[in-house]
Protein backbone atom coordinates (compact mmCIF):
# COMPACT_ATOMS: atom_id res chain seq x y z
CA UNK A 1 0.00 0.00 0.00
CA UNK A 2 1.53 3.30 -1.14
CA UNK A 3 0.85 6.92 -0.34
CA UNK A 4 1.33 8.20 -3.92
CA UNK A 5 -1.22 10.18 -5.94
CA UNK A 6 -4.50 8.33 -6.16
CA UNK A 7 -6.37 6.18 -3.69
CA UNK A 8 -5.11 3.31 -1.53
CA UNK A 9 -7.43 1.24 0.67
CA UNK A 10 -6.91 -1.49 3.23
CA UNK A 11 -9.94 -2.59 5.29
CA UNK A 12 -10.31 -5.34 7.88
CA UNK A 13 -13.27 -6.24 10.07
CA UNK A 14 -15.15 -9.33 11.20
CA UNK A 15 -18.60 -7.81 11.66
CA UNK A 16 -21.28 -6.75 10.85
CA UNK A 17 -20.00 -7.39 7.30
CA UNK A 18 -16.66 -9.24 7.12
CA UNK A 19 -14.08 -7.25 5.18
CA UNK A 20 -10.57 -8.02 4.03
CA UNK A 21 -10.22 -5.54 1.22
CA UNK A 22 -7.07 -4.17 -0.37
CA UNK A 23 -7.15 -2.08 -3.54
CA UNK A 24 -5.74 1.04 -5.13
CA UNK A 25 -6.53 3.31 -8.07
CA UNK A 26 -4.52 6.04 -9.75
CA UNK A 27 -5.86 9.39 -11.04
CA UNK A 28 -7.88 8.97 -14.21
CA UNK A 29 -8.35 5.24 -13.69
CA UNK A 30 -11.71 3.49 -13.43
CA UNK A 31 -11.54 0.52 -11.06
CA UNK A 32 -14.66 -1.65 -11.14
CA UNK A 33 -15.53 -3.65 -8.01
CA UNK A 34 -17.59 -6.73 -8.83
CA UNK A 35 -18.91 -9.62 -6.78
CA UNK A 36 -22.15 -11.21 -5.54
CA UNK A 37 -24.69 -9.36 -3.42
CA UNK A 38 -23.50 -9.05 0.16
CA UNK A 39 -19.81 -9.27 -0.74
CA UNK A 40 -18.98 -5.84 0.67
CA UNK A 41 -18.83 -3.75 -2.51
CA UNK A 42 -21.11 -0.91 -1.41
CA UNK A 43 -19.75 -1.04 2.13
CA UNK A 44 -16.29 -0.38 0.73
CA UNK A 45 -17.57 2.77 -1.00
CA UNK A 46 -19.26 3.90 2.20
CA UNK A 47 -16.01 3.51 4.12
CA UNK A 48 -14.15 5.60 1.54
CA UNK A 49 -16.85 8.28 1.74
CA UNK A 50 -16.62 8.33 5.54
CA UNK A 51 -20.15 6.99 6.03
CA UNK A 52 -18.99 3.79 7.76
CA UNK A 53 -15.99 3.09 9.96
CA UNK A 54 -14.42 -0.39 9.83
CA UNK A 55 -12.87 -2.12 12.82
CA UNK A 56 -9.44 -1.69 11.25
CA UNK A 57 -8.19 -0.04 8.11
CA UNK A 58 -6.26 2.67 6.36
CA UNK A 59 -7.30 4.93 3.49
CA UNK A 60 -4.89 7.36 1.83
CA UNK A 61 -6.00 9.74 -0.93
CA UNK A 62 -3.41 11.82 -2.80
CA UNK A 63 -0.99 11.51 0.10
CA UNK A 64 -3.55 12.57 2.73
CA UNK A 65 -4.62 9.99 5.29
CA UNK A 66 -8.40 9.86 5.59
CA UNK A 67 -8.51 6.84 7.85
CA UNK A 68 -5.94 5.09 9.99
CA UNK A 69 -7.54 3.18 12.83
CA UNK A 70 -4.18 2.40 14.42
CA UNK A 71 -3.23 6.08 14.54
CA UNK A 72 -6.73 7.19 15.57
CA UNK A 73 -7.30 9.15 12.33
CA UNK A 74 -10.81 9.34 10.89
CA UNK A 75 -11.45 12.40 8.72
CA UNK A 76 -15.20 13.26 8.79
CA UNK A 77 -17.20 12.69 5.62
CA UNK A 78 -17.78 16.42 5.11
CA UNK A 79 -14.03 16.99 4.92
CA UNK A 80 -13.33 14.25 2.40
CA UNK A 81 -13.50 15.48 -1.18
CA UNK A 82 -15.64 12.63 -2.46
CA UNK A 83 -18.22 12.56 -5.22
CA UNK A 84 -20.77 9.82 -4.56
CA UNK A 85 -23.44 8.70 -7.01
CA UNK A 86 -26.11 6.30 -5.72
CA UNK A 87 -28.26 3.99 -7.83
CA UNK A 88 -31.33 5.81 -6.47
CA UNK A 89 -29.98 9.23 -7.60
CA UNK A 90 -30.72 10.82 -4.15
CA UNK A 91 -31.65 14.18 -5.69
CA UNK A 92 -33.48 16.83 -3.67
CA UNK A 93 -37.05 16.53 -5.03
CA UNK A 94 -37.93 20.18 -4.34
CA UNK A 95 -34.90 21.59 -6.17
CA UNK A 96 -34.41 21.99 -9.91
CA UNK A 97 -31.66 20.19 -11.78
CA UNK A 98 -29.49 23.31 -11.61
CA UNK A 99 -30.23 23.89 -7.91
CA UNK A 100 -29.29 20.28 -7.14
CA UNK A 101 -25.90 20.85 -8.71
CA UNK A 102 -25.44 24.29 -7.14
CA UNK A 103 -25.96 22.73 -3.69
CA UNK A 104 -22.57 21.05 -4.09
CA UNK A 105 -20.90 24.40 -4.95
CA UNK A 106 -21.37 26.21 -1.67
CA UNK A 107 -17.69 27.17 -1.45
CA UNK A 108 -17.96 29.39 -4.58
CA UNK A 109 -19.46 32.90 -4.95
CA UNK A 110 -23.23 32.86 -5.75
CA UNK A 111 -22.99 33.82 -9.43
CA UNK A 112 -20.03 31.52 -9.98
CA UNK A 113 -22.09 28.65 -8.56
CA UNK A 114 -24.83 29.04 -11.14
CA UNK A 115 -22.38 29.54 -14.00
CA UNK A 116 -20.42 26.44 -13.04
CA UNK A 117 -23.61 24.46 -12.45
CA UNK A 118 -24.87 25.33 -15.93
CA UNK A 119 -21.49 24.38 -17.42
CA UNK A 120 -21.60 21.00 -15.69
CA UNK A 121 -25.14 20.29 -16.90
CA UNK A 122 -24.10 21.26 -20.41
CA UNK A 123 -21.10 18.96 -20.13
CA UNK A 124 -23.40 16.01 -19.51
CA UNK A 125 -25.89 17.08 -22.21
CA UNK A 126 -28.61 18.49 -19.99
CA UNK A 127 -28.49 22.10 -21.15
CA UNK A 128 -32.02 23.43 -21.54
CA UNK A 129 -33.32 21.30 -18.66
CA UNK A 130 -31.80 23.33 -15.83
CA UNK A 131 -35.15 24.47 -14.41
CA UNK A 132 -36.88 21.09 -14.32
CA UNK A 133 -37.58 19.29 -11.05
CA UNK A 134 -36.41 15.67 -10.69
CA UNK A 135 -39.95 14.35 -11.21
CA UNK A 136 -39.98 16.12 -14.59
CA UNK A 137 -36.84 14.30 -15.72
CA UNK A 138 -36.42 10.78 -17.02
CA UNK A 139 -34.40 8.25 -15.05
CA UNK A 140 -31.39 8.75 -17.31
CA UNK A 141 -31.61 12.53 -16.97
CA UNK A 142 -31.83 12.27 -13.18
CA UNK A 143 -28.73 10.09 -13.17
CA UNK A 144 -26.87 12.68 -15.24
CA UNK A 145 -27.81 15.35 -12.70
CA UNK A 146 -26.48 13.12 -9.93
CA UNK A 147 -23.17 12.73 -11.78
CA UNK A 148 -22.95 16.48 -12.37
CA UNK A 149 -23.59 17.14 -8.68
CA UNK A 150 -20.87 14.65 -7.72
CA UNK A 151 -18.39 16.31 -10.09
CA UNK A 152 -19.33 19.76 -8.79
CA UNK A 153 -17.47 19.01 -5.57
CA UNK A 154 -14.26 18.71 -7.60
CA UNK A 155 -13.70 15.42 -5.81
CA UNK A 156 -10.41 13.69 -5.21
CA UNK A 157 -12.22 10.42 -5.89
CA UNK A 158 -15.51 9.64 -7.64
CA UNK A 159 -17.60 6.75 -6.24
CA UNK A 160 -20.31 5.20 -8.41
CA UNK A 161 -22.58 2.71 -6.62
CA UNK A 162 -24.55 0.72 -9.23
CA UNK A 163 -25.21 4.00 -11.06
CA UNK A 164 -27.17 2.54 -13.97
CA UNK A 165 -29.31 -0.09 -12.24
CA UNK A 166 -32.52 1.92 -12.05
CA UNK A 167 -32.80 2.75 -15.77
CA UNK A 168 -33.99 0.72 -18.74
CA UNK A 169 -31.57 -1.18 -20.96
CA UNK A 170 -31.43 1.39 -23.78
CA UNK A 171 -30.84 4.27 -21.35
CA UNK A 172 -28.28 2.18 -19.48
CA UNK A 173 -26.34 1.57 -22.68
CA UNK A 174 -26.38 5.27 -23.50
CA UNK A 175 -25.25 6.28 -20.01
CA UNK A 176 -22.37 3.80 -20.12
CA UNK A 177 -21.23 5.29 -23.42
CA UNK A 178 -21.49 8.81 -22.03
CA UNK A 179 -19.46 7.89 -18.96
CA UNK A 180 -16.87 6.28 -21.24
CA UNK A 181 -16.62 9.60 -23.10
CA UNK A 182 -16.63 11.67 -19.92
CA UNK A 183 -13.87 9.63 -18.31
CA UNK A 184 -11.32 11.12 -20.71
CA UNK A 185 -11.59 14.37 -18.73
CA UNK A 186 -11.77 12.92 -15.21
CA UNK A 187 -8.56 13.70 -13.28
CA UNK A 188 -9.48 11.59 -10.25
CA UNK A 189 -9.67 7.83 -9.60
CA UNK A 190 -13.14 6.37 -10.08
CA UNK A 191 -14.47 3.38 -8.13
CA UNK A 192 -17.41 1.74 -9.89
CA UNK A 193 -19.51 -0.86 -8.08
CA UNK A 194 -21.52 -2.97 -10.50
CA UNK A 195 -23.10 -6.41 -10.89
CA UNK A 196 -22.78 -6.17 -14.67
CA UNK A 197 -19.54 -7.77 -15.89
CA UNK A 198 -20.03 -6.50 -19.43
CA UNK A 199 -20.42 -2.99 -18.06
CA UNK A 200 -17.28 -3.38 -15.97
CA UNK A 201 -15.30 -4.74 -18.91
CA UNK A 202 -16.40 -1.87 -21.16
CA UNK A 203 -15.70 0.92 -18.70
CA UNK A 204 -12.95 -0.16 -16.35
CA UNK A 205 -9.19 -0.15 -16.69
CA UNK A 206 -9.07 -2.86 -14.03
CA UNK A 207 -11.60 -5.05 -12.26
CA UNK A 208 -11.40 -6.03 -8.59
CA UNK A 209 -13.28 -9.25 -7.75
CA UNK A 210 -14.53 -9.51 -4.17
CA UNK A 211 -16.35 -12.38 -2.47
CA UNK A 212 -17.65 -12.47 1.08
CA UNK A 213 -15.77 -9.29 1.89
CA UNK A 214 -12.44 -10.52 0.58
CA UNK A 215 -10.39 -9.27 -2.37
CA UNK A 216 -9.71 -12.23 -4.66
CA UNK A 217 -8.05 -10.70 -7.72
CA UNK A 218 -7.50 -7.32 -9.38
CA UNK A 219 -6.52 -7.25 -13.05
CA UNK A 220 -7.36 -5.75 -16.42
CA UNK A 221 -10.61 -7.08 -17.92
CA UNK A 222 -8.67 -8.99 -20.57
CA UNK A 223 -6.27 -10.58 -18.08
CA UNK A 224 -9.04 -11.40 -15.62
CA UNK A 225 -11.12 -13.24 -18.20
CA UNK A 226 -8.13 -15.09 -19.68
CA UNK A 227 -6.20 -15.85 -16.49
CA UNK A 228 -8.41 -15.97 -13.38
CA UNK A 229 -6.47 -16.62 -10.17
CA UNK A 230 -8.72 -19.47 -9.01
CA UNK A 231 -11.75 -21.54 -10.03
CA UNK A 232 -13.87 -19.35 -7.74
CA UNK A 233 -12.77 -16.19 -9.55
CA UNK A 234 -13.44 -17.92 -12.87
CA UNK A 235 -17.02 -18.67 -11.83
CA UNK A 236 -17.54 -15.19 -10.40
CA UNK A 237 -16.63 -13.65 -13.76
CA UNK A 238 -18.96 -16.14 -15.46
CA UNK A 239 -16.34 -18.39 -17.04
CA UNK A 240 -18.35 -21.59 -17.26
CA UNK A 241 -15.76 -23.95 -18.73
CA UNK A 242 -13.86 -24.78 -15.53
CA UNK A 243 -12.56 -28.33 -15.13
CA UNK A 244 -10.27 -30.43 -12.93
CA UNK A 245 -7.40 -32.67 -13.96
CA UNK A 246 -3.80 -33.71 -13.35
CA UNK A 247 -0.57 -32.48 -14.90
CA UNK A 248 1.15 -35.40 -16.65
CA UNK A 249 4.23 -33.60 -17.97
CA UNK A 250 5.74 -30.66 -19.84
CA UNK A 251 7.46 -30.11 -23.18
CA UNK A 252 9.65 -27.02 -23.07
CA UNK A 253 10.57 -27.48 -26.72
CA UNK A 254 6.95 -27.35 -27.80
CA UNK A 255 5.90 -24.89 -25.09
CA UNK A 256 3.21 -27.30 -23.89
CA UNK A 257 1.93 -28.69 -20.59
CA UNK A 258 -0.04 -31.94 -20.72
CA UNK A 259 -3.16 -32.43 -18.60
CA UNK A 260 -5.08 -35.65 -18.01
CA UNK A 261 -8.83 -34.98 -18.09
CA UNK A 262 -11.51 -37.69 -18.26
CA UNK A 263 -8.93 -40.16 -19.54
CA UNK A 264 -7.86 -37.79 -22.32
CA UNK A 265 -4.74 -35.71 -22.77
CA UNK A 266 -5.31 -31.98 -23.08
CA UNK A 267 -2.48 -29.76 -24.28
CA UNK A 268 -2.13 -26.34 -22.65
CA UNK A 269 0.38 -23.55 -22.95
CA UNK A 270 3.52 -24.27 -20.93
CA UNK A 271 2.78 -23.93 -17.20
CA UNK A 272 5.83 -25.54 -15.63
CA UNK A 273 5.11 -23.97 -12.23
CA UNK A 274 2.87 -27.01 -11.70
CA UNK A 275 4.75 -30.23 -10.99
CA UNK A 276 4.02 -33.38 -12.91
CA UNK A 277 1.29 -35.26 -11.07
CA UNK A 278 -0.16 -32.11 -9.51
CA UNK A 279 -3.92 -31.82 -9.30
CA UNK A 280 -5.03 -28.65 -11.07
CA UNK A 281 -8.06 -26.76 -12.27
CA UNK A 282 -8.15 -25.47 -15.82
CA UNK A 283 -10.43 -23.25 -17.82
CA UNK A 284 -10.99 -22.23 -21.39
CA UNK A 285 -12.91 -19.12 -22.56
CA UNK A 286 -15.87 -19.92 -24.77
CA UNK A 287 -14.43 -17.82 -27.61
CA UNK A 288 -11.35 -20.09 -27.71
CA UNK A 289 -13.46 -23.15 -28.56
CA UNK A 290 -13.68 -23.87 -32.28
CA UNK A 291 -16.71 -25.80 -33.49
CA UNK A 292 -15.94 -28.10 -36.43
CA UNK A 293 -17.85 -27.77 -39.65
CA UNK A 294 -19.30 -31.05 -40.81
CA UNK A 295 -18.76 -30.32 -44.48
CA UNK A 296 -15.15 -29.13 -44.32
CA UNK A 297 -12.33 -29.88 -41.84
CA UNK A 298 -10.29 -27.01 -40.46
CA UNK A 299 -6.84 -26.45 -39.03
CA UNK A 300 -8.47 -26.01 -35.63
CA UNK A 301 -9.42 -29.70 -35.58
CA UNK A 302 -5.77 -30.60 -34.98
CA UNK A 303 -5.62 -28.82 -31.61
CA UNK A 304 -7.24 -30.69 -28.69
CA UNK A 305 -10.00 -32.22 -30.81
CA UNK A 306 -13.03 -33.38 -28.82
CA UNK A 307 -16.56 -34.46 -29.54
CA UNK A 308 -19.71 -34.82 -27.51
CA UNK A 309 -23.48 -34.89 -27.46
CA UNK A 310 -25.51 -31.68 -27.22
CA UNK A 311 -27.47 -31.81 -23.98
CA UNK A 312 -28.95 -28.34 -24.24
CA UNK A 313 -29.39 -25.88 -27.10
CA UNK A 314 -30.87 -22.51 -26.26
CA UNK A 315 -31.38 -20.01 -29.05
CA UNK A 316 -30.99 -16.41 -27.93
CA UNK A 317 -31.58 -14.38 -31.06
CA UNK A 318 -28.46 -14.48 -33.23
CA UNK A 319 -26.58 -16.70 -30.74
CA UNK A 320 -27.23 -20.30 -29.72
CA UNK A 321 -25.81 -21.50 -26.42
CA UNK A 322 -24.88 -25.18 -26.23
CA UNK A 323 -24.11 -27.54 -23.37
CA UNK A 324 -22.02 -30.42 -24.74
CA UNK A 325 -21.35 -33.60 -22.75
CA UNK A 326 -18.06 -35.31 -23.59
CA UNK A 327 -17.59 -39.03 -22.94
CA UNK A 328 -20.99 -39.39 -21.31
CA UNK A 329 -19.79 -37.58 -18.15
CA UNK A 330 -22.27 -34.78 -17.51
CA UNK A 331 -20.47 -33.53 -14.41
CA UNK A 332 -18.11 -31.33 -16.43
CA UNK A 333 -19.87 -30.34 -19.67
CA UNK A 334 -18.57 -27.74 -22.11
CA UNK A 335 -20.49 -24.54 -22.65
CA UNK A 336 -20.30 -23.14 -26.16
CA UNK A 337 -21.87 -20.20 -27.93
CA UNK A 338 -22.17 -20.20 -31.72
CA UNK A 339 -24.08 -18.11 -34.24
CA UNK A 340 -27.61 -19.41 -34.64
CA UNK A 341 -27.23 -19.63 -38.43
CA UNK A 342 -24.19 -21.92 -37.92
CA UNK A 343 -26.21 -24.15 -35.58
CA UNK A 344 -29.02 -24.40 -38.14
CA UNK A 345 -26.71 -24.98 -41.11
CA UNK A 346 -24.92 -27.80 -39.30
CA UNK A 347 -28.03 -29.34 -37.74
CA UNK A 348 -26.73 -28.73 -34.23
CA UNK A 349 -29.52 -29.33 -31.73
CA UNK A 350 -30.24 -31.43 -28.64
CA UNK A 351 -29.02 -35.00 -29.18
CA UNK A 352 -26.70 -34.14 -32.06
CA UNK A 353 -23.02 -35.01 -31.97
CA UNK A 354 -20.72 -32.03 -32.32
CA UNK A 355 -16.97 -31.88 -32.78
CA UNK A 356 -14.87 -29.02 -31.48
CA UNK A 357 -11.32 -28.08 -30.56
CA UNK A 358 -9.85 -25.92 -27.82
CA UNK A 359 -6.85 -23.69 -28.40
CA UNK A 360 -3.94 -24.91 -26.28
CA UNK A 361 -2.52 -21.44 -25.69
CA UNK A 362 -5.86 -20.32 -24.24
CA UNK A 363 -6.07 -23.17 -21.71
CA UNK A 364 -5.31 -21.62 -18.32
CA UNK A 365 -4.16 -23.67 -15.33
CA UNK A 366 -4.99 -22.77 -11.73
CA UNK A 367 -4.36 -24.39 -8.35
CA UNK A 368 -7.01 -27.01 -7.67
CA UNK A 369 -9.67 -26.21 -5.14
CA UNK A 370 -9.18 -28.01 -1.83
CA UNK A 371 -11.53 -30.90 -1.14
CA UNK A 372 -14.72 -29.49 0.28
CA UNK A 373 -13.79 -26.01 -0.98
CA UNK A 374 -16.22 -23.36 -2.13
CA UNK A 375 -18.11 -24.21 -5.28
CA UNK A 376 -20.74 -21.53 -5.08
CA UNK A 377 -20.33 -18.22 -6.88
CA UNK A 378 -23.00 -16.46 -4.85
CA UNK A 379 -23.79 -15.77 -1.23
Amino acid sequence: MTDAAGLSIRLDQDRPIPLSIELSAVPGEILAIVGPSGSGKSTTLRVVAGLHRPSAGRIVCNGTTWLDTKAGIDVPARRRRVGLVFQSYALFPHLTALENVVEALQDRPPQARRDEGRALLQRIRLDGLEDRLPRQLSGGQQQRVAVARALARRPDVLLLDEPFTAVDRVTRHRLVRELADLRQDLPMPVLLVTHDLDEAARLADRICVVHRGRTLQTASPESLMARPASPLVARLVNLRNVFSGHVTGHSADRGVTFIEWQGRTIEAGLSDAFDSGARVAWCIPADSIIVHRRDRPSQGERENPLSGIVGEAVRLGETTELVVVVGGDDREPFHLAIPTHVARRNGIDVGAEVGFSIRAEAVHLMPAEPDGGEHSASD
